[in-house]
């Protein structure tokens, strides 16, 4: 004799179409939800940028003409950066460094202070000019990035975007991080900057990315703000 018999319950086609209703409803609410996140991210990413890049325009030509000064041209730096799903976009910032910097890299990659090897580190890095260390303290180099987000390569928060040569080295774990638009501010850029471990970075980018919501956003942007007028892990 069975122990335990099949227990079938008779489901009516009716009962199967208004199941499918109620799950299709759900799902569009879902999606409108997040359509509406998405809509309401952007707005607030081109109204920040704009408000941006006008505020800082006399910041821009002082930071410019000290540039200049010291080391000559040309003011802005641009470079390769991984976007989105790895798009590629021209990323923008103002030159902290001495010209040829980048091959001068070569050189110094023995000197890297990041435990993993995946980015590279350096408090007291020879290329960075007078000028350089100073707005770097601050972060006056990244404000360029306004026009990023204003043209929508970046956010206003959102993982900070690697270069190619690091996605190269990334573990599947780690190129989630790319599944989100990158910002121009994030968690860990409030918790610490530079000083914080690349895998800690990542699990940062991870928490955000799959708990993301507008309030978020507007907390670290808030956060943000001290963190930069005090220089936090800036280097």
């Amino acid at each position: 004799m069975e122990l335990f018999k099949t227990l079938e319950l008779p489901v009516s086609q009716a009962d199967v179409r208004r199941l499918r209703r109620r799950q299709a409803r759900k799902l569009l609410v879902w999606e409108a939800g997040l359509r509406s996140l998405f809509v309401i991210k952007r707005l607030l990413d081109i109204l920040g940028a704009l408000a941006g890049l006008i505020l800082l325009m006399p910041l821009f030509l002082v930071v410019g003409l000290a540039i200049v000064l010291e080391d000559g041209w040309p003011i802005f730096f641009a470079q390769k950066r991984v976007g989105q799903y790895g798009r590629l976009f021209k990323f923008y910032k103002f030159r902290s460094m001495m010209n040829h910097a980048e091959k001068l890299k070569e050189q110094l990659m023995m000197q890297n202070e990041s435990g993993d090897g995946v980015i590279f580190k350096m408090k007291k890095d020879p290329r960075i000019t007078r000028t350089g260390r100073f707005i770097r303290r601050f972060s006056i180099d990244e404000m360029p990035q306004f026009w990023n987000v204003l043209i929508g390569d970046l956010a206003l928060v959102g993982p900070r975007p690697p270069v190619p040569r690091e996605v190269a080295e990334y573990t599947l774990e780690e190129r989630k991080r790319l599944h989100a638009k990158p910002g121009l501010t994030c968690l860990w850029q409030i918790q610490g900057r530079s000083e914080i471990p690349f895998k800690e970075q990542v699990r940062l980018d991870l928490q955000y990315i799959h708990s993301q919501s507008i309030w978020k956003d507007i907390v670290i942007m808030l956060k943000t703000v001290p963190a930069v007028l005090l220089g936090r892990g800036a280097y």
